[in-house]
């Protein structure tokens, strides 16, 4: 009887940690998608390379940045591609912004950002 207790136990633990993992992906529990709302201020600066950045931008850029994954996850959405976003110019944002700490090489799909 003990014995199957402890599997009826494990199992159910099992189920609860395979539920608790299928919620995070890079965003934690948001969608990159949901996030992406969160850079409309970076709209036109992730289309035209020449445009100004706003500081409401950066400052949404330097705090998804402390998730690389995320940030990158978020650029390369369905959101930010419908958005008229171009990945190419998205990543040049951290740098545009002059946020110190950038992830700096880090590979966001075919780019990389500078």
């Amino acid at each position: 009887m003990k014995y199957i207790c402890f599997l009826v136990f494990v199992a159910i633990l099992g189920i609860a940690v395979l539920n608790i993992a299928e919620g995070a992906g890079e965003c934690g529990r948001s969608s990159p998608d949901r996030e992406a709302w969160k850079l409309a201020p970076c709209a036109m600066a992730a289309q035209d390379s020449n445009a100004q950045v706003s500081d409401s931008c950066c400052q949404q850029v330097k705090k998804m940045g402390q998730n690389p994954r995320c940030l990158c996850a978020v650029m390369l959405s369905n959101t930010a591609k419908s958005s008229g976003v171009k990945p190419e110019i998205a990543v040049t944002i951290p740098k545009r912004c002059n946020i110190p700490d950038r992830p700096v090489g880090y590979k966001c799909g075919d780019y990389t950002l500078p």
